[in-house]
């Protein structure tokens, strides 16, 4: 396995790991989670700090594999789909579990994951007549708004928060339309194909 299949597999143990973080029983278990207490009136379970410098770290390893991978001239099939497979783990089940846990609004995974399932049924049905899906600006900007979005989330918007500044929503929003609009995009831009 080369190296940036190995980093981007490193994602998708990260991302079990930032998952059982925050998901598991802490307190059926008899564990007390720790609490942080900032300014008196803001109080963080420490689980999602550590979830969050967690996900901060597998983010940039979507940055290093794909690096890696250009300028070795290290870039294969596997290694495509294995990082589609490790950015989608990482992105949409974190946003499935801060809906759940009522951190974020339950609409921003629904849209997220249904734009995700429909460019990938435009990238297959694209892919089996031969033609590529480029990547385009608006789908790495919702990527770029997204993972900042989550992390200020996981971070219970701090500093913003101190200020009563809801930037992680802001985020958030402005990643969820820009889902939309550049999943119109995709299917605009590949239309003829899919219809011939």
């Amino acid at each position: 396995m080369s190296l940036p299949n190995k980093i981007t597999s490193l994602r998708i143990f990260m991302t079990v790991l930032i998952v059982l973080i925050l998901i598991f029983p802490f307190d059926a278990v008899g564990l007390t989670a720790t609490k942080l207490f900032i300014n008196e009136s803001i109080v963080i379970d420490i689980k999602y700090f550590i979830a969050g410098a967690l996900f901060i770290l597998a983010s940039l390893t979507d940055f290093l594999d794909g690096y890696i991978a250009r300028k070795y001239n290290m870039i294969t099939d596997l290694g495509k789909m294995l990082d589609a497979i490790a950015d989608k783990f990482l992105v949409n089940s974190v946003l499935i579990i801060l809906a759940s846990q009522g951190l974020i609004h339950p609409i921003i995974p629904v849209i997220v994951v249904t734009r995700d399932t429909v460019v990938d049924i435009i990238k297959m049905i694209v892919g089996s007549k031969k033609e590529v899906v480029a990547a385009i600006k608006s789908g790495k900007f919702k990527t770029a708004f997204l993972m900042l979005g989550i992390v200020l989330t996981l971070f219970n918007n701090l500093p913003f928060e101190l200020y009563n500044i809801k930037v992680s929503d802001v985020l958030l929003i402005i990643a969820t339309v820009l889902s939309v609009y550049s999943g119109m995009q995709y299917y605009q831009m590949n239309k003829k194909i899919i219809l011939s």
